[in-house]
């Protein structure tokens, strides 16, 4: 059975890992249909408070449900 003959360094196991600590851009960013601001899709907009064209966050004098 193959057995590592010295111990793997921290430095050179880091750079074997470094491509899996990479950030990805989020890919579902849509067009908030109510201000235009960019929001992750399926969520409240943060900009106006609405989902799917509702009042659900109390935003700038409008009610909420």
């Amino acid at each position: 059975m193959a057995v590592p003959k010295r111990k793997v360094s921290h430095a050179r196991k880091m750079k074997r890992r470094s491509s899996v600590w990479k950030l990805d851009t989020p890919t579902n960013i849509v067009k908030c249909p109510q201000c235009g601001e960019a929001i992750l899709a399926y969520r409240v907009c943060p900009a106006c408070g609405y989902y799917k064209g509702e009042a659900i966050v109390a935003k700038n004098d409008s009610e909420a449900k």
